[in-house]
């Protein structure tokens, strides 16, 4: 059950199975990485050498223009660790440009160019087993950018790698100011953003997969919905 059927009509507006090279022909990657599909499900790792810090990591976009109110879902496994994935979302140029804009500064899966560069986003960091102690005390944490605003978490259901049973089922609901993130059907957070605190609200844009190394995970049925009120 998605987390917002309750209350929300749900419209599929994209979907994708991840399972070739030919579903992903017209995604776009800043930094290296390989994508391969060894399961008939998009595996991402790593080109560069760990060693290299953020230039070893990259960020795999959907070209597709999204509207404001979506529900995002996918299917993940994750593979090896460590490492950390987050989804960006409401990805604009922070003039409303399309983020592939020309004109916008060119991004190579460095962090900074995406919560202090040309663009405006909100992301959640999921299964976050980078740092030790991200190792230690699993979260899920959403943050709004331009600037670095992490404006609220919680508890990450995955267990690390050895014990992992995937797929998680994860979606991702925006409506107006609101933001949910689920996996398995369990709420992680819900949160309301007031369009003042941390910058105006945030609508439209793109969406696209974050990794680093050398963490490696697959994904699969990626859909979006539009959603609207009951």
């Amino acid at each position: 059950m998605m987390i917002g059927e309750n209350h929300f009509h749900y419209s599929l507006s994209y979907s994708n199975p991840l399972q070739s090279e030919e579903d992903v022909k017209a995604f776009r990657l800043e930094g290296e990485a390989a994508i391969t599909f060894p399961l008939n499900r998009m595996r991402m790792e790593n080109k560069l050498d760990p060693a290299e810090g953020q230039k070893s990591n990259f960020v795999y976009w959907c070209p597709e223009e999204f509207p404001s109110n979506i529900a995002v879902t996918w299917d993940f496994w994750p593979i090896a660790e460590p490492g950390l994935c987050i989804l960006f979302f409401a990805a604009k140029g922070r003039q409303g440009e399309d983020l592939f804009e020309s004109r916008l500064k060119k991004r190579h899966g460095i962090y900074d160019e995406y919560h202090h560069g040309d663009m405006d986003a909100f992301h959640v960091s999921y299964f976050r087993r980078k740092e030790p102690d991200e190792r230690t005390f699993h979260t899920c944490n959403l943050r709004k950018s331009y600037g670095f605003h992490l404006v609220t978490q919680g508890a990450d259901p995955i267990p690390s790698v050895h014990d992992a049973k995937g797929p998680y089922s994860i979606e991702l609901l925006k409506y107006e100011g609101m933001v949910t993130f689920s996996i398995n059907g369990l709420t992680v957070f819900s949160w309301e953003d007031d369009g003042q605190t941390y910058g105006p609200l945030l609508s439209g844009g793109k969406i696209g997969f974050r990794q680093t190394s050398p963490l490696i995970a697959e994904y699969a049925n990626l859909k979006v919905y539009e959603i609207s009120k009951k």
